[in-house]
């Protein structure tokens, strides 16, 4: 689907050699800017990323479920137009290990990853909200 984007969308959609942080209002359309980035990264002829390198962090589940099905559906819609390109099949097959999670998923999973760097256990676990309460009195 074409899309006519303004000119702040575009510069995200464009923008390469490094981070990007995009920050608007709720239905700005910042979800559709990521995945028209992430589309064009994964299929960039000259310099393409891999699936499985994205490092994609929101502040819900339910908003990083729906990031992660809007690109494969944007893949699939890609894939169709051509079929032949076995790049983008073979990054079809790698979004599921692409890191496209919560703040706290990703936090997370570096404290779990560097826990003996950290001084922590291996079984190290987070409180809950109860355990907190409990803890707290």
């Amino acid at each position: 689907m074409a899309r006519n984007w303004t000119t702040g969308q575009q510069q995200a959609i464009d923008a390469r050699g490094g981070n990007l942080l995009v920050s608007a209002a709720a239905g700005s359309g910042k979800t559709a800017v990521l995945v028209e980035r992430v589309i064009r990264r994964l299929s960039d002829p000259q310099s393409p990323v891999s699936a499985d390198r994205l490092l994609i962090v929101t502040f819900t589940r339910a908003a990083a479920g729906e990031i992660r099905q809007r690109i494969g559906d944007a893949l699939s819609e890609e894939i169709a137009k051509r079929p032949g390109d076995r790049r983008l099949a073979e990054q079809q097959m790698l979004l599921p290990f692409a890191k496209i999670c919560t703040i706290d998923a990703f936090c997370s999973a570096l404290v779990r990853e560097h826990f003996e760097s950290l001084g922590l256990a291996p079984d190290f676990k987070t409180a809950d909200d109860g355990e907190l309460q409990i803890l707290s009195e």
